[in-house]
Parts: structure tokens; sequence; C-alpha cells
């Protein structure tokens, strides 16, 4: 099959500059609104995937596996459990146990309170937390109202960062910010972390909601994990149940599947308009050259030549919609925050997702030139060219 000159569909595109635009930004509407979809939705798995450590167990209470903030464990549960399980690793003699309370306080800075979840930990946290690491400061000391915090929490607060020495109001009590700590990509990058102690006061409790356990060289064969879940079956006393953390984030996960949904059945309602103006564009510029194709055959071009002309020009027009909302993507929404009952994530404008745009965008080309074609090329040429 001989084809038309690519040239051809170049210039075509020239030849009507404002329905093209038009055309074009409708598209690009419709590509940028997949990508903030498809972005959100990745950034929030790899979100929660990163936070649970490999090889590390969660120890929660019977009946709380879908929610570390509800769990309750006794104090004496974090001694028993260091005592009795092997293959534990070992940080300067002692086990990596790491004795933990979650909770979500309202944090303020200076504006407006914002909901922060709490993390109260010992010095042992950034053994079975490897992710989690001090760049400014210190840990906080117990007893003096201090707290240290991660980089995204300065998001939470509305402040632009956040410094040592920072004073921040939590719930009823101020603290002051002795240290600030990273962990990139995960949702412990938005918490506030303190003395064990000192939050088990501040939310009047005197028990644990978790016990987080890092097993030796990830435990490859499944033999702390199994011994972790057999200590929770036979101390009935504690009420305890074991899974690995991976899998406590990974159901966490599962839980938020309808928001994701809610947020790409929104996207897709406002796509869905988008996408039926910049089709109706593009067959408006398609349809009005119906006397023009039929020359093209009367020329000697096939019908099919004509379809892969239109293709192009399709193609052409939607690799610069692609492009205008690659650039919206990632000048906007990568790595944009969003709040959510764990804290905060990115949008995660990444390769796949970029690939699900690119690929969105030939289906959009290749949709834009099916009703078109029908109409120019299948009435016959004497017809066609009559057409007004």
């Amino acid at each position: 099959m001989r084809l038309l000159p690519f040239d051809h569909a170049v210039r075509n595109l020239g030849r009507t500059p404002s329905r093209t635009l038009s055309a074009c930004l409708g598209s690009a509407v419709v590509l940028g609104l997949l990508l903030g979809a498809v972005g959100f939705s990745r950034g929030m798995n790899r979100s929660l995937a990163a936070s649970g450590g490999a090889g590390n167990i969660l120890m929660l209470g019977a009946g709380s596996e879908e929610s570390v903030e509800r769990s309750e464990i006794p104090i004496r549960a974090a001694g028993v459990v260091a005592a009795s399980l092997r293959g534990l690793e070992s940080v300067l003699g002692d086990p990596a146990v790491s004795p933990e309370i979650h909770a979500a306080l309202p944090v303020a800075a200076d504006g407006t309170a914002a909901l922060t979840v709490l993390r109260g930990v010992t010095p042992m946290a950034f053994a079975v937390h490897p992710q989690a690491a001090i760049v400014e400061g210190r840990s906080p000391e117990a007893g003096r109202d201090e707290v240290m915090v991660g980089r995204r929490v300065a998001d939470l607060v509305g402040l632009e960062t956040i410094t040592v020495g920072e004073r921040l109001r939590i719930d009823e009590i101020e603290v002051e910010v002795v240290g600030v700590f990273e962990a990139p990509g995960t949702v412990m990058d938005a918490e506030i972390w303190m003395p064990l102690a000192d939050l088990g006061v501040l939310v009047q409790r005197d028990s644990l909601s978790c016990i987080v356990l890092a097993a030796a060289n990830g435990d490859p064969e499944g033999r702390t994990f199994a011994a972790a879940e057999a200590f929770a079956a036979t101390r009935l006393d504690l009420e305890l149940v074991a899974m690995p953390e991976a899998a406590y984030y990974a159901r966490l996960a599962a839980f938020f599947t309808p928001l994701r949904a809610m947020i790409g059945l929104a996207a897709g309602l406002v796509a869905v308009g988008a996408a039926l103006g910049g089709l109706a564009t593009l067959h408006a510029v398609f349809a009005s050259r119906i006397r023009e194709f039929a020359t093209l055959q009367v020329l000697g071009w096939s019908r099919g030549a004509i379809v892969v002309s239109m293709l192009q020009e399709a193609l052409l027009l939607n690799a610069a919609a692609m492009l205008l909302a690659a650039l919206f993507a990632y000048a906007v929404l990568d790595g944009l925050s969003i709040r959510f009952s764990m804290g905060l994530f990115g949008i995660d404008i990444d390769g796949p997702t970029m690939a699900t745009g690119v690929a969105a965008s030939i289906l959009l080309a290749i949709l834009g030139i099916a009703l078109p074609a029908l109409r120019c090329l299948l009435p016959p040429v004497p017809e066609a060219l009559r057409d007004a």
C-alpha cells in the first residue's frame, strides 16, 4: 500500500489552528487527569509498601489487625517477647524489639491544628525502622516535652520547613522540636516521634499499640515469624496476634482501594467530558474534509492510505497533548503532598504512570479518527465529491 507523505499530515494540522489547538487542549486535560489519578494510586501504594520493613514482624492486640491505633497490648508484653523469641536482630547485645504507641492528635504550629500521627518510641525504634534516619538535631529525651519530627510534618502544620528549636502545640501541651528525621517514601516521614512514656501520659493509656520485631537477616525461611505466631497462640494472657509488617501495610493499601477508585471515578467523569469535547472537535476537523479525501481517492490513493494519514495527524496532535500533560504533571503534581488518615504521601509521576499516559494518548488518537474515517470514506466517491 502506497502511503501519503508524512508531511501531508503535518501540514494539515496547521490548516485550522483554532480547532487543532482546541482538540489538543481537550486531550491534554484528559491525559493530565489520568496522570494525576494514576500517580495518586501509585504514590499511596508505594508509600505504604515502603513503610513495611523487610523481615519485620508486627505484634498487635488480637482483633485489631486492621488498625494499629486501635490495638492495645500490655506494656509487659514487650519484655516477655524479647525474652522468649529467638532469631531476632541483636543491637549491642539487646534484641531488636520496639514497643510503640500510635495515636492521632491535633498538632499546630502557628495556624489551625491538623490531625497528625504521633508515635511513642524507644531508641530501639531506629533499629527496626532503618528507613528513618536523623538528619538534624537529636532524639528526644523523656520527661522534657521534646519531640522529633519527620520532614513532611511541615506540610501538615502549614510551615515551609521545620527546624530544631521550633515549638509545636500537641493537643493541650507545647513541645520543642529537638530533632528532624527523614524516612523518604514512607508514612513515617509525616509522623512525630516522642518518648514512649511521654506519649503514654499524653494520651492517658497504660498499654502499647504494637511491638515491632526485626528478624535476623530478614528471616528468609520464615522461622522467626513462625516462632512469633506460635508464641502469640500460646500466650493467651497477652492476647497477641503476629503478622509481617509488610502484610499489615498491604492490608491498609487494600482498605484504601475504594478511596482510590472514587478518585479515579471523579477524574474519569471529568476526563470523559473533556474527551467528548476534544473528540467532537477532532471529528469536525476531519468531517469538513470529505471532499478532500474523495479527491485523494480519485488521484489514486487508497482508503487505507488515507486512514493511515488521518491516524498520523491524530497521533501528532495527541503527542503534543501528552507533552503538555507531562509537563504539567512533573511541574505541579509530582511529589504533591496528599493528606490521608496515616499522614501524607506524595503523588508519584513515575515511568509506569507516564507509560499509562502514552498508551491513553494512542487510544485517544484511534478513537478520534474512528467515526470521521467511517463518515468520510464509506460514501461512494461521486457522492463524497458533491458533499459541501
